[in-house]
């Protein structure tokens, strides 16, 4: 007995030992239940954590007087410590304050979500977000604050501004493409005796300016390697007569509206070159070469010379492929072109301005100004 209770029996008031152990198992057990969802939480709050740091969202919370609660990274140039507590007065550029401020005062007065697109400076750079705001409410359904998430659509942005001038960019092409089938097809058809004679020669020169585009295509569009430029309108007699034809010239890149005109100036040089001048008979040299001077600005100087070919006879009438090349080359590029019909070939002089020249073209289809 101790101080008259009695050995193993509880005190007034108190539990029995076996059920206080009992108790203390049962507390013990909800405790290491709570540590271990306690834990999981943290797991799954790192995780999203994680999440939000690799991508282009920052979520956070507000008050009702639109004071910043928590921020899950930094935002608008600033770390997370310098917005909590401040109110978006504080924070958010003159520009579009006021479309913001209003949009959250009226998610937290309607409970209603709102979304936003908006746009502002960041380090000399314009930056767009989407913005969605949510009403928070407590246990009892109450309007407390808001949950936003920003998510930064830049990207898209200047995707879809990308895609706007694209398709602006293939509609002028388009037009110009048609212009010049228009105007082809009215000038062959002018100067063919017969259907047949049109036909072939519309097509040979659709051909020809198919080869062009096929360069400009495969380099995005940013221009076109001259040497692959002449070997394109030139494949047609490679093969044959590859011992004719000499190809001279350093890696340069013209222009697209250049390479166009000048891969049809080619087909008209390289055909009448095959049915009357150099390259209709064995014996016959055609060399082809260009070059362009070290200064920036240097024009690049092109040539086309026919030897021992047939005697080349008085010219008694201007065909297609000699406005194609006189006229058209000099009108479209500003090139100075000089034809001469010598009686020992055909010479063609084309001096193309720097305007229509890129020093080189890379595979990925930029350029570069290096060494030319």
């Amino acid at each position: 007995m101790a101080n008259g209770v009695p050995s193993g029996e509880a005190r007034p008031g108190s539990l029995p030992l076996n059920q206080l152990q009992e108790e203390n198992r049962r507390l013990q057990a909800q405790v290491d239940a709570q540590t271990i969802e306690l834990s999981l939480l943290r797991a799954r709050f790192a995780r999203y954590e994680t999440a939000l740091r690799g991508s282009q969202v920052v979520v956070y919370t507000q008050d009702r007087s639109l004071r910043y609660t928590s921020v899950s990274q930094p935002m608008l140039g600033r770390p997370v410590a310098d917005l909590l507590g401040c109110a978006d007065e504080d924070v958010l550029p003159e520009s579009v304050r006021d479309t913001i401020v209003t949009m959250k005062r009226e998610a937290v007065a309607t409970g209603q979500s709102q979304r936003l697109e908006f746009s502002l400076e960041e380090d000399g750079a314009l930056r767009w977000y989407d913005l969605h705001v949510e009403a928070l409410r407590n246990d009892a359904g109450e309007i407390v604050g808001l949950t936003c998430a920003s998510v930064d659509v830049t990207e898209r942005k200047e995707g879809e501004a990308h895609l706007r001038l694209l398709l602006r960019e293939l509609t002028h092409r388009s037009k110009n493409l048609l212009a010049v089938i228009q105007a082809m097809a009215r000038q062959t058809a002018r100067h063919a005796g017969s259907i047949d004679a049109f036909l072939t020669q519309f097509g040979a020169r659709l051909q020809a300016l198919a080869a062009s585009h096929d360069l400009l295509i495969r380099e995005s569009w940013y221009g076109a390697s001259l040497n692959e430029l002449v070997r394109s309108q030139l494949s047609a007699y490679l093969d044959g007569v590859s011992q004719q034809v000499s190809i001279d010239g350093p890696e340069i890149a013209l222009k697209p509206e250049a390479a166009q005109n000048l891969g049809l100036a080619l087909h008209e040089l390289s055909a009448n070159a095959v049915r009357f001048g150099a390259l209709s008979v064995p014996e016959g040299q055609v060399a082809i070469e260009w070059r362009r001077g070290e200064a920036p600005n240097a024009p690049l100087e092109f040539s086309w010379r026919e030897t021992q070919g047939p005697r080349v006879k008085p010219r008694r009438k201007r065909g297609f492929g000699t406005m194609v090349i006189e006229t058209n080359l000099a009108r479209a590029l500003d090139a100075k072109v000089e034809m001469v019909f010598d009686p020992d070939g055909v010479q063609c002089q084309v001096v193309i301005p720097a305007s229509q020249v890129i020093a080189t073209l890379d595979r990925d289809g930029t350029t570069a100004t290096g060494p030319r």
